[in-house]
């Protein structure tokens, strides 16, 4: 299953998830971001490349359906809420998104 992370520059919160899901033998994780200046930043190949679509919050969910409605179309995304307040890494960021992340896994694989 193709697991795509995404936040506004690709920089702390959508890396982190990618990292910690990087090495599951049942997935593979990437992530990218929203902005121009992102690291990463996601297209219409990485929307249709993701069976599912883990959102760092509402407003970029907003814009992946904006910007990219047809590879969009079919696509769960969810909208994990996490606020832009951590760093890379940071160990309540990485409880945070295994908490939220995990259950729905659970439930497509």
């Amino acid at each position: 299953m193709n697991v795509l992370f995404v936040c506004s520059r690709n920089k702390w919160r959508s890396p982190t998830a990618e990292a910690i899901y990087k090495e599951r033998q049942d997935i593979i994780a990437k992530s990218a971001g929203t902005e121009p200046s992102a690291r990463i930043t996601i297209g219409s190949k990485l929307t249709m490349w993701a069976d599912i679509i883990f959102v760092m919050e509402k407003d970029h969910k907003e814009k992946i359906l904006e910007r990219f409605p047809l590879e969009a179309m079919d696509k769960e995304i969810i909208v994990l809420n996490i606020p832009d307040e951590y760093q890379f890494m940071d160990p309540e960021l990485v409880e945070t998104i295994k908490a939220s992340v995990d259950p729905v896994l659970k439930e497509y694989l």
